[in-house]
């Protein structure tokens, strides 16, 4: 029994695969084999070719957003963009929906001849025939020139999952928002998913019209009103909507074209120089059951660089850290970077922009299952303090947004417990005090680290769910 028991994949481990980390000591020791089985002058020919392509790969420059209802085919437009299917858990898969955070990348080539821009793995998919090679443009035959490389945050559209969404948020700097053309607009989390891009000040944003194949012309064009009413005097008014069949991939490439001309890449070269900064927005624990102690990789942390840079071989330390189970008091942690990756590319040294995930010696138990979720990483002694007790200046909404019905805001009461979400980090506190300027003070059951002046996503717990209910800033 129990050697069947090490050769079962736990279903965390899947997740290794979003971010392609693979254990050094496992690919030292798949290199020891090969070396034994070939030629010398094959192994040597070898290793040159995988460095050369390992210094050609250029990092992500953006982090690009799917969001809207569940079900409304977000997943299914970033396979059509990337080439990858971001549902990774068996509880994804069975159920049909996204539950964690999905990252995928993808490149942006362009046409030198027709100047087409198209997205690398959608000009694979509209070849007119297998035959033809990849990686040239559909339109002219001509082989396609890299523009840049961009990350897409796969959001949960299910309303339980609200959190999660409000925590990629703080990752993206564009989005895609997708609304089924089968269902009327707005659905609950298409309303709430747009308010949390004006939270997270999010101005880039792309209007997906999914499922025009499943509807009739005259249908398409009362939803595609309805869309327009639905975002006039919002964030995404002047937004440009984009009728489309992600499935069929029907005008997904005027998709990839809106993002090159719409979401721009943020200008780093201050950020490069700020003290590093790194939002945890995944753990994982890489290693398969079974595995021996001496090929053991420590754990794995994913998320997105806000500021500065990291090299492997620099220390980091993780705030608010690891929860003793003792004293129930989290303790701040500091560890050594191992490796760096971007999907399945291995870096030396990573800056902001993309999703990338950082190997360190860490105990990997302690980085399994997303337990360091919400961590803030930065080189030691620069980080912000933890805080057990925040003061937030609160701007509320008039409506309870995600609620099937109209419910108005109610002001915040003292000892109500209130939900946050600061960056990738998730807690609950109890209202301590109600102060002047519509500020609240909280007595928080998790800590965070954050900056002063921080975006701050507030939920209070209406018909048992916590429902988006206004927003706010940290106190200096």
């Amino acid at each position: 029994m129990a050697k069947k028991k090490k050769k079962t994949v736990a279903e965390d481990d899947l997740s290794a695969e979003d971010l392609g980390v693979v254990p050094e000591e496992k690919k030292k020791k798949t290199t020891a084999k090969k070396k034994t089985s070939k030629k010398k002058t094959t192994t040597k020919k070898k290793t040159t070719k995988k460095s050369s392509k390992k210094s050609d790969f250029i990092q992500s420059s953006c982090n690009v957003g799917l969001v809207g209802h569940v079900d409304h085919g977000k997943t299914t437009l970033v396979k059509a963009l990337s080439g990858t299917w971001t549902e990774k858990y068996a509880d994804e898969i069975n159920r049909g929906i996204t539950i964690k955070l999905g990252y995928a990348e993808a490149a942006v080539m362009q046409c030198p001849k027709c100047n087409r821009v198209i997205a690398e793995a959608l000009a694979n998919l509209l070849r007119k025939s297998k035959k033809d090679p990849k990686g040239h443009c559909p339109d002219c035959g001509e082989k396609l020139a890299f523009k840049r490389r961009i990350s897409f945050v796969d959001a949960p559209g299910h309303e339980i999952l609200m959190a999660t969404m409000l925590s990629g948020a703080s990752l993206m700097d564009g989005a895609v928002l997708l609304v089924a053309a089968n269902e009327d607009c707005p659905q609950p989390q298409t309303r709430e998913h747009l308010a949390a891009l004006e939270i997270a000040k999010i101005e880039n944003i792309i209007i997906v019209q999914n499922k025009v194949d499943s509807v009739g012309k005259e249908r398409a064009i009362e939803h595609y009103n309805q869309i327009k009413s639905f975002v006039k005097g919002t964030i995404a008014e002047n937004a440009p909507i984009i009728p489309t069949s992600a499935i069929f991939q029907a005008n997904v490439d005027k998709i990839s074209e809106l993002i090159e001309e719409i979401i721009p890449s943020p200008d780093f070269e201050d950020l490069n120089e700020e003290d590093f900064l790194f939002n945890v927005a995944r753990s994982f624990d890489i290693n398969r059951p079974g595995i021996s102690i001496d090929d053991l990789a420590g754990g794995v942390m994913g998320g997105s660089i806000i500021s500065g840079q990291i090299s492997v071989g620099d220390q980091v330390e993780i705030r608010p850290g690891l929860k003793n189970p003792d004293s129930g008091k989290y303790k701040p942690v500091i560890t050594t970077v191992k490796s760096i990756y971007e999907g399945k590319h291995s870096l030396e040294t990573a800056r902001p922009g993309g999703l990338i995930a950082i190997g360190t010696e860490l105990d990997p138990s302690n980085t399994r299952t997303d337990q360091l979720i919400g961590n803030v990483v930065g080189t030691p002694e620069t980080l912000p303090e933890v805080k057990n007790t925040v003061e937030i200046e609160t701007h509320l909404l008039e409506k309870v947004l995600g609620a099937e019905e109209d419910i108005s805001v109610k002001p915040i009461a003292k000892n109500e417990l209130i939900m946050i979400v600061v960056g990738t980090s998730l807690s609950a506190g109890v209202v301590s005090k109600i102060g002047k300027h519509n500020s609240v003070s909280l007595q928080l059951k998790r800590p965070i680290c954050a900056l002063g002046g921080s975006i701050v996503a507030l939920s209070r717990r209406i018909h048992n769910r916590f429902r988006l209910i206004g927003y706010g800033y940290l106190a200096e």
